[in-house]
């Protein structure tokens, strides 16, 4: 077996609503092999992995996957339950997992959940599967591993997952984010946090936040000016100066008389700090320790104490306890520390609540203080310093002591945060106690501050030794997001088959208008306020969050296409509104789906990831959208569900309005908005942009969706009217059905590339300008399947008599002129007397198609990629239609009577129109 690729799905996907990653694993020996045919496989496994003995599998019940074993089950599934189950034994803590064939014998898909925080770029995953594959192989093959090689990998797999995951501080943050709903996301595998959307969101790293002031920062972060800072404002501090030299030290401690401490100007987590120090020669070492510019101060008298600030608040304080040992009369110190630091709350750095204790040369030197060694053995219940500090970070532990503060002590902290500059400030005191008031300052202070940290270690108050444990990460989101604020913008998620990219790009349109500033995802790149900072495919995850992610959004338009759900998951946890266009054959063959059945599977998670209180807009002409309403993971009924549609009597609609529900309809030549028995016309379909007088009446079931989503949203009909009326196609939705002039011969411009797309719009041209006077030029996309090019085929020979073909740029896997070919075949085979030719790439096809066409008649340009074809366009001369996109002959058909229906030819009836 080996992992043929591996990818992460980063959000909602088709399997769960939480990360997930997706394996390729290719069985190679075992492929079509069952456990069953490998005697004693199921018991020597379970002696390797006992744990896996609680699997429920598919019955649902512990012992449901024994039973898969026993009855026999392929090597695949089999791995996905040991990386689940040694995923576990290292306390990575998931569950999910489930294992697919794939259209190739013996290639399995496993999915497999991610904890929510793990960095998108994690090894983890990868090395856990791995170290699964290795085991299984290793017990079909014999005994398997023994119980040290799998303690040895287990630990070594446990130290990488510990060394990618958030600390402590960072993970309270992400905790509380998500108890109030804020969208929050670890960026890499760092830990800096993005919290919130748009003009909302907000950045946090560990404890400093993006409002921390960078003064602030560095003031504290300069030991030396911070204590004059506060000395000069009143605030006791122990008196002290700078030294640059052994020689300057001296000189304080004469000037201070001792005990002295020292410590580094510019230095963080008592790292090098000496305590009690009371001649030259320890001054001169101390100093010589710090390799760098020093501070000496007069050491004050007390306990130590850490008191957490955060937006001119007191939210915790904690006394802090130097490392140390307790004897019991027989155990060394070092055999002591080696107990201590079995604590599984204490681990390398920072990554668990408690540091593991280090003996080095300051543990010999404090040993050395007490007359003791390494190797001494103190008596029961004596007590044996390691450290002079009680930094947690060199292996001190904590007492809670928050509600014990006086008063005197709170206003003080508040004051030293609002003097430094820092909205999360971590002031360190020597207190005799912290419950006391403090005493005046008549002379040199004997207690009071000694540091402010920026970016203060959470650590003692999240998890304290002794006492209570205090949500700090809480105190700080609400410092974020004050006023129980979600930290979210408007959000609104588009997909289907057809129509998507107009939809958003309609929707931002009219969200412009009300004021907001829109930031929008489609098939042509990232549009933020209205202009592009990105041209690609941006309906994808990536995209999705570079819109929530940018500060100048108020409103997010994302198109939501299938590859990038399935590759990559969503881009986001909820929406407030989602949108289904339609659903129709296309891209089937492609990421395991087969059916449109399969297809209605993965825009489902649109539907179903609006959050509750949404609004679901689906298209009711639709019956796989109609569909949709009915999922149970969809829950219509905690969501507003609003339809669109272009058929008034359509018998769901009808009954969902007698329940009083809205809808947003065509009737009688009108774009309605309809609620309960009450209907308001809204815009005629021959006024609205795009709808050429009403020929192109897919444009009234793409308004409808918009205005739907937008006043979803909140926004005013006669707002949205007069917007709609504003919308230029040939600017704000280029390609999709846009028309231009070329001397007495019409260009249209459209990126239809699937059966329901070119029916559509072949519709909209017989309208316009009659079946016989239409010529085409051609592509059709590699990556679909031959039934369905055939089906474009079919329709492009029932609606044309005049075709030029030609190949897309990318092949996507095709053989040079296979697709050209396929579809020639297939229209010829449908209509004999077809004048078709192909042609070498869209220039050629484009000038072959206008060559053919005669006066007044209209060429069909179906294209690749818009850039190229404008440019090419240009080149030729054609032009925008300007302020006539109307044959004159149309002029009776762009009102039609009540109840009129506008048809093309027989062959084209029944094929659905384009959403």
């Amino acid at each position: 077996m080996k992992i043929e690729s591996l990818r992460r799905l980063r959000g909602p996907n088709v399997y769960l609503s939480r990360p997930a990653v997706v394996a390729r694993l290719r069985l190679d020996d075992l492929a079509g092999v069952e456990t069953t045919d490998c005697t004693g496989f199921t018991e020597r496994l379970l002696r390797a992995v006992p744990g896996l003995a609680e699997h429920h599998c598919a019955a649902g019940s512990p012992g449901g996957f024994i039973s898969r074993l026993r009855n026999g089950t392929y090597f695949g599934h089999v791995s996905e339950h040991v990386c689940i189950e040694l995923s576990q034994l290292i306390g990575r803590d998931v569950s999910f997992g489930r294992t697919v064939g794939t259209s190739e014998t013996g290639v399995y898909d496993v999915i497999m959940e991610c904890p929510i925080d793990e960095s998108p770029e994690s090894s983890v995953p990868r090395e856990l599967l791995t170290a699964a594959i290795d085991l299984v192989r290793e017990v079909h093959g014999g005994a398997g591993p023994t119980a040290r090689a799998l303690e040895e990998r287990l630990a070594g797999l446990a130290a990488l997952a510990e060394r990618e995951a958030t600390g402590p501080s960072t993970r309270s943050i992400i905790v509380a984010a998500r108890r109030r709903g804020i969208p929050v996301e670890r960026f890499d595998d760092l830990s800096l946090l993005r919290l919130g959307w748009g003009h909302r969101r907000r950045l946090a790293w560990a404890a400093m936040t993006d409002r921390t002031s960078a003064v602030g920062v560095d003031i504290a972060g300069d030991k030396h000016v911070t204590r004059r800072l506060l000395d000069e404002a009143g605030i006791p501090v122990a008196a002290g100066g700078a030294a640059e030299t052994a020689a300057d030290a001296v000189r304080l401690l004469d000037e201070l008389g001792a005990p002295v401490v020292v410590k580094p100007r510019h230095g963080r987590q008592g790292r090098d700090v000496a305590l009690h120090l009371t001649t030259a020669d320890e001054v001169s070492r101390a100093v010589d320790a710090v390799g760098g510019e020093a501070v000496v101060e007069r050491q004050l008298d007390g306990r130590d104490y850490r008191v957490l600030v955060v937006a001119g608040e007191v939210v915790a304080a904690a006394e802090r306890v130097a490392p140390h040992v307790t004897g019991d009369g027989r155990a060394t110190v070092a055999e002591l520390v080696e107990r201590v630091n079995a604590d599984p709350r204490r681990g390398p750095g920072h990554s668990r609540v408690l540091t593991r204790i280090d003996l080095d040369e300051t543990t010999d030197r404090v040993l050395s203080r007490q007359g003791r060694t390494r190797e001494s053995v103190p008596e029961t219940g004596e007590t044996v310093r390691l450290r002079e500090t009680a930094n947690l970070s060199t292996g001190g532990t904590s007492r809670d002591v928050t509600d014990q503060v006086h008063p005197d002590v709170t206003r003080l902290c508040q004051r030293v945060a609002a003097l430094i500059g820092l909205d999360i400030a971590g002031i360190d005191l020597r207190l005799p106690d912290i419950a006391a008031a403090l005493p005046p300052c008549d002379g040199p202070a004997t207690s009071g501050v000694i540091e402010v940290n920026a970016v203060p270690g959470l650590r003692m108050h999240l998890a304290p030794v002794h006492g209570r444990p205090r949500d700090v990460g809480d105190a700080i989101v609400r410092a974020m997001f004050p006023g129980g604020s979600d930290g979210r913008i408007p959000a609104v998620a588009i997909t289907g088959t057809n129509g998507k990219t107009t939809v958003a790009r309609l929707i931002a349109h009219l969200l412009s208008g009300s004021g907001m500033r829109a930031g929008m995802t489609s098939t042509d790149g990232v549009v933020i306020d209205g202009r592009t900072i990105q041209v690609a495919d941006a309906t994808g995850p990536r995209s999705a969050q570079m819109v929530l992610g940018d500060p100048q959004v108020e409103v997010a338009v994302l198109e939501t296409a299938r590859g990038g759900l399935l590759r990559r998951g969503l881009g986001y946890d909820w929406t407030d509104v989602g949108v289904i266009t339609n659903i129709t054959a296309d891209h089937l063959g492609q990421d395991g789906l087969d059916s449109i059945e399969d297809l209605a599977h993965v825009k489902a998670v649109v539907a179903e990831r609006v959050r509750d209180g949404g609004t679901l807009v689906l298209n009711v002409d639709d019956p796989w959208v109609r569909s949709l309403a009915d999922r149970p993971r969809v829950r219509a009924d905690r969501k507003r569900l609003v339809w669109f549609g272009m058929d008034p009597a359509n018998p769901v609609l009808t009954e969902h309005l007698a329940r009083g529900g809205a809808a947003y309809v065509l009737h009688d030549g009108w774009l309605v908005q309809a609620t309960g028995a009450r209907r308001t016309p809204l815009l005629r379909l021959a006024e609205v942009p795009g709808a050429y007088g009403g020929a192109a009446l897919h444009v009234a079931a793409n308004a409808l969706a918009a205005i739907a989503a937008a006043r979803a949203l909140g926004a005013r009909p006669e707002h949205l009217v007069d917007r709609l009326a504003e919308f230029d196609p040939s600017v704000e939705n280029p390609g999709r059905g846009t028309l231009f002039r070329l001397g007495d011969v019409s260009v249209f411009v459209d990126y239809a590339h699937n059966p329901a797309a070119l029916a559509a719009t072949l519709r909209t041209l017989h309208r316009l300008w009659g079946a016989e006077r239409c010529v085409a030029a051609v592509t059709l996309p590699g990556d679909r399947r031959d039934d369905l090019l055939a089906a474009s085929a079919q329709i492009l020979a029932d609606g044309l008599t005049r075709v030029v073909l030609y190949e897309d740029h990318d092949s996507r896997g095709r053989a040079p002129g296979e697709v050209s070919g396929l579809v020639e075949r297939e229209m010829r085979a449908r209509r004999p007397q077809l004048t078709a030719i192909r042609a070498d790439g869209y220039r050629d096809a484009v000038t072959a198609a206008l060559r053919m066409a005669g006066p007044g008649e209209v060429v069909l340009v179906i294209y690749e990629k818009w850039a190229p074809m404008r440019s090419w366009l240009a080149e030729l001369g054609v032009t925008p239609a300007g302020g006539t996109p109307v044959p004159a002959g149309f002029a009776a058909l762009s009102s039609p009577a009540p109840g009129a229906t506008l048809q093309v030819a027989r062959s084209l009836t029944g094929i659905p129109a384009r959403g």
